[in-house]
């Protein structure tokens, strides 16, 4: 993945920067927490020791990059961009309180404008909240299959390859 998704960005009040091992419990409450599965594909908890496999593999994986957000010194989510033929596949994770307050929509736009190739994402039917985010961070919706909406942004022209932060 391409390094300017992961370079420090303070923009918005935001900071980016690469999660680490040291962010594995914050992110397990993240992904098991009820709102969190209900929007993800597989909606069941997830155990501790699954959680762990998958970020060691994860924090490994030259094709991955889990991008934690902070404001005022405290994690607010979590967006991860994953690589498959030139095309970045983002999902995103805010905080359960922070929720509702354009985290996500600032947060996922950051990490867009970071990647001048094309971008897509995928929210289930009835997230109406991340289709929004989608939207935001420069995506149009695409179509609806199982269930799925499918959000995407063509490559773009940059001048350089690091985050805008203005």
């Amino acid at each position: 993945v391409a390094a300017e998704v992961i370079a420090l960005c303070d923009a918005d009040s935001y900071r980016l920067r690469p999660a680490t091992f040291d962010d594995a419990e914050r992110l397990f409450a993240w992904r098991n927490d009820e709102a969190t599965r209900a929007a993800s594909h597989n909606t069941e908890p997830v155990a501790w020791e699954t959680h762990v496999a998958w970020l060691q593999g994860a924090l490994r994986n030259p094709d991955r990059r889990l991008i934690i957000a902070e404001r005022s010194g405290e994690a607010v989510g979590v967006v991860r961009v994953d690589r498959s033929d030139d095309i970045y596949e983002l999902s995103w994770t805010i905080a359960g309180n922070q929720r509702g307050r354009g985290v996500g929509a600032a947060i996922v736009a950051m990490v867009a404008r970071g990647i001048p190739e094309a971008i897509r994402a995928e929210v289930k039917v009835g997230n109406n909240a991340s289709a929004r985010i989608a939207i935001k961070a420069g995506m149009h919706f695409t179509e609806e299959r199982a269930g799925v909406m499918h959000f995407a942004r063509d490559a773009r022209i940059a001048s350089n390859h690091y985050p805008s932060c203005s």
